[in-house]
Order: C-alpha cells, then structure tokens, then sequence
C-alpha cells in the first residue's frame, strides 16, 4: 500500500525485452535502495512492481550485487519484471532508457498517510490533454477512459502516475487536476507534455462500496 506521495524521481537505464514481458532496470539513489531486498514493493508511475535483483557500485567503481554492509552507495539501480499484462494495462510499455519515473516505497503502518490509499494498481490510462500554466500552479486537463469516469468526483482524489491528487474539477470524459511548485518540481507530472499517456488509479473506497451494493440495487444503478 503506498499514499501517493513520491519519494524521488528514478531513470531508467535499460529496458531487457523477455516477449511476454519486460525487464526494467531503474537508477535511483542509496537513500531509497539501501534496505532493498528481493520481493520488496516499489511503486514506479504508479505501478506497483517487485524487486527482483538490484546492484551497487564499490568504492571502486566496479558492480557489487546487494545489499553489501558497509558500502554507501550513491545510487543503485533496481531490477523489475513486468508482467505482459502490466505492460498492456499501464504506461510502462512506453518506457525507455532514460525515461524518468516517480518511485515510493510502501507505506509503514503507524506512519504519515501524506495523501491517500494508493494500491499500486492501475485501472486505466489516460491522455493529457492540455497544460494551462499560472503564477502559482498550472492546471493539467486529463482524457479519462468512460470505464472509470464514475470513479472520479470533484474534491475527490486520484494518483496519476503514482502522485496523490486532489481532483479540481471532472466533465463527462475527463477531470482537471492543480499542481503546485513542489509537484511540479519533484514528479514527473513537471515535464509530462500533451498528449502523453498517464497511470490512473481511482479512490478504491469507490469501488468497493460499488460492489458491496450492486446486488442490492441493481448494477444499472
């Protein structure tokens, strides 16, 4: 489980294609890697992933597997397999050596829920459709699939592409979103142009009330 709040912005370093799926190598630094093991969750643009293997630099420069006591790494890079599925339900098939990608690890029970219960797992993907920047924020206009639409409400929350967002307003195919400074700073949300994909994961609670009481109204309603 993770809150949407994105600890530090990782590079991409190679994509491995396996045909049905895909083998991600992310750079990101020892702050965020030093307690990494195999099996450990990453959220990578939203998607939650497991670390299959990840690698360290010695101090003299040559590749050391981790985790190794006593060495401070810089950076490490972090090994993930994605399913065919992932990559066909997600942005991540559009990745590529040098893409940038938001990262957070899970959330610790007891700590700070910073934004909202984020799975990891991603229900759609949508379209920015525009960027419309202001003294102090920009607005970014996003395309939604129908599918999800009724999920999303105004004042509601959302993570695109891994960031806990507060939806500023919603139309029958779409929602707008507010990014102050620091988001736009510190996720890839900065930079993402028009017309580019993004992860989208609605407010489960949604979903669950949906289901919980479809048998008892009726899914039409």
């Amino acid at each position: 489980m993770f809150t949407g709040i994105v600890e530090e912005l990782g590079e991409v370093v190679q994509v491995t294609d396996l045909q049905s799926a895909a083998r991600l190598a992310v750079r990101a630094s020892s702050a965020l890697t030093e307690h990494a093991r195999r099996g450990d969750s990453y959220a990578v643009n939203g998607v939650c992933l497991t670390v299959t293997e990840w690698v360290v630099a010695d101090p003299a420069g040559d590749p050391v597997r981790g985790p190794v006591d006593g060495i401070e790494p810089a950076t490490a890079v972090l090994q993930f397999d994605v399913m065919r599925e992932s990559l066909d339900r997600t942005s991540l098939g559009a990745l590529r050596a040098g893409s940038v990608v938001n990262l957070e690890r899970p959330t610790q029970l007891g700590g700070r829920l910073g934004g909202h219960l984020v799975q990891g797992h991603v229900d759609g993907v949508g379209t920015v459709r525009s960027r419309q920047p202001d003294e102090h924020w920009e607005i970014v206009d996003i395309a939604l699939p129908t599918s999800i639409a009724r999920y999303v409400v105004e004042k509601g929350s959302i993570a695109v592409d891994g960031v806990s967002l507060t939806v500023a307003g919603v139309s029958e195919d779409g929602f707008r979103v507010s990014l102050i400074p620091e988001t736009l700073a510190r996720t890839t949300l900065g930079s993402v142009a028009p017309g580019s994909p993004v992860n989208l994961e609605v407010d489960v609670i949604g979903k669950y009330v949906e289901r919980l009481l479809a048998p008892r109204f009726g899914a039409a309603s």
